[in-house]
């Protein structure tokens, strides 16, 4: 039993199965789509709010360093990434290369965690772009009925429209086609990376260099835990521990990682990269590079315009504007960030079904779902399914207890993916590998230790509801995903036919 549970598919069967008519997606996408992808879905709510939330807790002025770090710590699992994504150039991410390292059991609990991870990740964000939306209708005068606006309505029931409307119209978008969707994505990143420059650029000629006197805090200078109330820190991580000195920069390096979440998902696209051996490595490493040199120099900026213990908490970007006298920039980057924040939706959306795609081809989900639209040539089966449980989702779940999911299960993907990359070389050494992650085993381990430390810190009921959802999924294996492989119906047609 144990060897059935732990056979692996070979990369050849993986390449092979992409060629399938009906189940062979478009391939269309470029080495710049990638990176856009990646800037797409990374710079989001993170940079024009966890900016002042670590700032005031951890870090002071070092935050900048909070983000290098964090920064690395990504660079580490992004090697890892790309040389898996351009080695095998299927759907599905770390779902697929572990299939072809660590067997069939192990992809399909990490295919489970991504099935999660990405689907809360899409409501938590389509929820923060409605609030977006909303406080900027109400800055305009038009206010959202309670009942339309929120979960909470003023009888205790409620639907928040925008967030449930939001997925649903992406979900057409991702239907119609890739490039669509990269053309998009494409005039959105462009939007919200512009509004970031001009923050940078703007707030460079503000900048009062006693503000970043001392540049490592050594004790906090309010009172503590005076911020730890953010609705955002409270949504997204459940905890924000106020420490500062050295240990107050790497404190608030857990925090911000979770601003880089999103550029494991461009390795979901590499089964519609038109050259995924040269051009995943590119999009993958290019787009981290680029939000990792923004995300420092936001911190430097905001840290530099206004005090690090005056700054706000819900928006310190344009709340240090409002402080300089600069008024406008506020209503400027909250409407940067509610387009920004639609293509981080889509994005991890994007995901999610390429892995659920990836699962139903290999029988491990039911068939049905890998059949792609004959004319569009995308997965419109899942694309539908879970664009709408997501809608309903974004639209009637109280998600504040289990969007620390979305960090957890990021965090899990980046240990398989970093030990499937030292499994491979040992059992596949002979795989024309287009990228190679340099320095293995080394880089693959720290890879896990950073993951693993950045774990550590996340609050015991997260891991308590990761348990119980891994413990679902090894249910849902045994019931249904074991006896329909594909991979074990071709591996017993062979049994039978042999002498």
């Amino acid at each position: 039993m144990s060897s059935t549970l732990f056979r692996t598919k070979k990369v050849e069967q993986s390449i092979l199965d992409t060629e399938e008519p009906e189940h062979a997606l478009k391939k269309s996408l470029s080495a710049l789509d990638l990176t856009v992808f990646g800037v797409g879905v990374i710079i989001g709510t993170g940079i024009f709010v966890l900016t002042g939330t670590v700032a005031k807790d951890n870090a002071g002025p070092a935050t900048a360093l909070a983000f290098v770090a964090a920064g690395v710590a990504c660079a580490l699992a992004a090697l890892c990434y790309a040389e898996f994504a351009s080695t095998v150039p299927v759907a599905g991410s770390a779902y697929t290369f572990s299939y072809a390292s660590l067997g069939e059991l192990p992809a399909w609990i990490i295919g489970w965690d991504l099935v999660l991870e990405f689907a809360l990740g899409t409501a938590v964000v389509a929820v923060g772009w409605s609030g977006y939306i909303q406080s900027l209708m109400d800055n305009a005068g038009w206010a959202m009925p309670a009942a339309l606006g929120s979960r909470e309505g003023a009888d205790g029931f409620g639907f928040d429209i925008l967030a449930a409307a939001l997925v649903l119209v992406l979900t057409g978008i991702l239907v119609v086609g890739m490039k669509l969707s990269a053309r998009i994505t494409s005039i959105v990143v462009a939007i919200k990376v512009t509004v970031v420059l001009v923050v940078i650029i703007a707030g460079a000629f503000l900048i009062k260099g006693d503000n970043y006197d001392p540049f490592i805090p050594k004790e906090q200078p309010v009172e503590a835990g005076a911020s730890l109330d953010s609705p955002l820190i409270q949504l997204m991580f459940g905890w924000a521990p106020s420490n500062f000195g050295v240990m107050g920069i790497f404190t608030a390096a857990s925090v911000v990682f979770f601003a880089f979440i999103g550029f494991d998902v461009v390795a979901t696209a590499a089964e519609e990269t038109k050259n995924p051996q040269r051009d995943m490595p590119r999009g993958i490493l290019g787009s981290l590079v680029i939000c990792t040199t923004l995300y420092v120099l936001v911190s430097i900026v905001v840290t530099g315009m206004q005090h690090y213990s005056e700054l706000s908490v819900d928006a310190p970007l344009a709340d240090a504007f409002k402080a300089t006298g600069h008024p406008w920039f506020a209503g400027f980057i909250s409407f940067g960030a509610a387009v920004g924040l639609t293509t981080v939706c889509m994005i991890l959306l994007l995901g999610q079904t390429r892995v659920f795609f990836a699962m139903s081809r290999d029988g491990l989900l039911p068939r049905f779902f890998s059949r792609v639209h004959p004319r569009f040539k995308t997965p419109h089966r899942p694309t539908i399914l879970l664009g709408v449980i997501i809608a309903v989702l974004a639209g009637f779940t109280p998600l504040t207890e289990l969007a620390a999911l979305v960090n957890i299960g990021t965090l899990f993907a980046f240990v398989v993916v970093a030990i499937g990359v030292i499994i491979l070389r040992k059992t596949r050494a002979d795989l024309p590998r287009a990228f190679r992650t340099p320095w293995v085993p080394v880089i693959p381990i720290l890879s896990v230790c950073a993951s693993l430390w950045l774990m550590i810190n996340l609050p015991a009921e997260t891991w308590v509801r990761f348990g119980i959802w891994m413990a679902a999924g090894f249910i849902v294996y045994f019931l249904y995903g074991r006896t329909h492989s594909r991979l074990g119906k071709e591996e017993e047609a062979k049994a039978e036919n042999t002498p």
